[in-house]
C-alpha cells in the first residue's frame, strides 16, 4: 500500500519545488494583509462613532420636536381666556414618565461612552511595529527629529504601511499636532512628554495644524505629512543621512572627493 502511494522519484523534487513556490507566493500575498490584521487602527471607529452620535441626537431631537408638537396641538386653547385643567397621574404613572425616558436615555448615552472609551483604549495600545519619531513644537512650526538624527521641519515623512508614533513636547507654549485625515490630535507643552500613533496606508499627503490656541501667529501654524511608498522613504532616510554626515564632517568629505 505504502508504494502505491509514494509518487515515483522523479517527481519528487518537482513537487518540492512547487510546493515551496506556492507557500512563498502565498505567505507573500498575505503579508500587507496579515501586517495590517495586527495593527488595530482605530480611525475608523472614530467615523462610526460620529456617525452614530449624529443619528442619535437627530433620533431624540426629532422625536422631542413631534412630542412638543402633539402637545401644542392637543392642548391647545379652543376658546379666548380658557383655562386647561390637568388630570392627576397615578403614583405609578408618575414613576414610569419619570424612570422609562431615564433609562432610555441613559442606556443609549452609556451605549456610545462605552464605544467611545473602547476606541480611546485601542488608540492608545502603540503598535510594536512602528516607527518613532521625535517631535519639537514651537512658535510656530513642527520640528521632527528622526532615529538616526534627521531633521525637517513642518514636514513629516513616513512610509505607507507602518504605524508612526511621534513623541512631542514643546519649547515654549501649549501647541497640538492634529491630523484631521487620520483622526488624531495630542497637545504638546513644555516640560511633559506627549505621544500620538497614527496609521498611514497608502502614499499621499496630509494636513497637520495646530488645535490650541498658541499666539497671533497661530493661525500659520501648519505642516504636512508626506506618505511615501516604503523603499522610497527608506532611500530618501539615507540620502538625508548622508548629507548631514557630510555636513558634519566637510574635511572627510573633501578629502573623499
Amino acid at each position: 500500500m505504502q508504494s502505491e502511494l509514494r509518487a515515483p522519484g522523479w517527481r519528487r523534487p518537482i513537487a518540492a519545488a512547487c510546493g515551496a513556490a506556492w507557500c512563498g507566493s502565498a505567505l507573500a500575498a498575505q503579508t500587507p494583509d496579515t501586517a495590517a490584521a495586527r495593527i488595530n487602527d482605530p480611525a475608523a471607529g472614530w467615523d462610526r462613532l460620529w456617525n452614530t452620535v449624529i443619528l442619535d441626537i437627530t433620533v431624540i431631537g426629532v422625536l422631542f420636536a413631534l412630542v412638543m408638537a402633539w402637545f401644542l396641538y392637543r392642548y391647545r386653547a379652543r376658546e379666548p381666556g380658557r383655562a386647561g385643567t390637568a388630570r392627576g397621574l397615578s403614583t405609578a404613572a408618575a414613576i414610569g414618565w419619570a424612570l422609562i425616558p431615564t433609562f432610555v436615555f441613559l442606556a443609549d448615552d452609556l451605549y456610545i461612552a462605552a464605544n467611545g472609551w473602547k476606541l480611546w483604549n485601542d488608540y492608545r495600545d502603540v503598535p510594536a511595529e512602528r516607527i518613532e519619531v521625535k517631535l519639537e513644537t514651537g512658535m510656530y512650526s513642527y520640528d521632527y527629529t528622526y532615529a538616526n538624527g534627521v531633521r525637517t521641519q513642518n514636514e513629516l515623512r513616513v512610509p505607507a504601511g507602518k504605524a508612526v508614533l511621534l513623541r512631542m513636547t514643546s519649547r515654549d507654549t501649549l501647541h497640538s499636532h492634529f491630523i484631521p485625515d487620520f483622526r488624531v490630535k495630542e497637545d504638546s507643552m513644555p516640560g511633559r512628554v506627549t505621544y500620538l500613533w497614527f496609521y498611514p496606508k497608502a502614499p499621499g499627503e496630509h494636513v497637520v495644524t495646530c488645535a490650541e490656541y498658541c499666539g497671533v501667529g497661530h493661525a500659520y501654524m501648519a505642516g504636512k505629512i508626506i506618505v511615501l511608498p516604503a523603499h522610497e522613504f527608506d532611500a530618501w532616510l539615507d540620502r538625508e543621512a548622508t548629507r548631514i554626515g557630510r555636513q558634519a564632517h566637510p574635511a572627510a568629505a573633501g578629502a573623499e572627493s
